[in-house]
């Protein structure tokens, strides 16, 4: 299997967004260029895995998201997941969330 540079970068920026983090906090996070940060974005450079790495933590992350585009965690308990990912949300999203949850219950009632 041929890893996927593209959709990394992708993943990486989108993480990034998710966050509220520009591509200069990711940098000075990470003791990267901005420019650099930009490229592995844009799928003009490939990072190391040391880089790699540096990322995951800055972007509070696994690899096998930012790779795979699969998240695993450490704990597998469901609610505490769905809870860490909720406090990443902005209000926008927090209404849409809840009315979704709110069509799910009622549509398994």
């Amino acid at each position: 299997m041929e890893m996927d540079y593209k959709a990394l970068g992708e993943r990486i920026a989108k993480r990034r967004r998710v966050l509220n983090l520009t591509q200069d906090e990711v940098a000075e996070s990470t003791g990267l260029s901005n420019n650099y940060i930009s490229n592995i974005e844009n799928n003009h450079s490939i990072p190391s895995i040391e880089t790699l790495m540096r990322l995951c933590e800055a972007l509070n992350t696994t690899p096998d998201y930012l790779l795979l585009g699969t998240a695993k965690y450490v704990d597998d308990n469901l609610k505490d997941q769905i809870t860490e990912r909720i406090k990443l949300c902005d209000d926008r999203k927090l209404k849409l969330i809840d009315h979704f949850i709110s069509w799910v219950i009622d549509e398994t009632l």
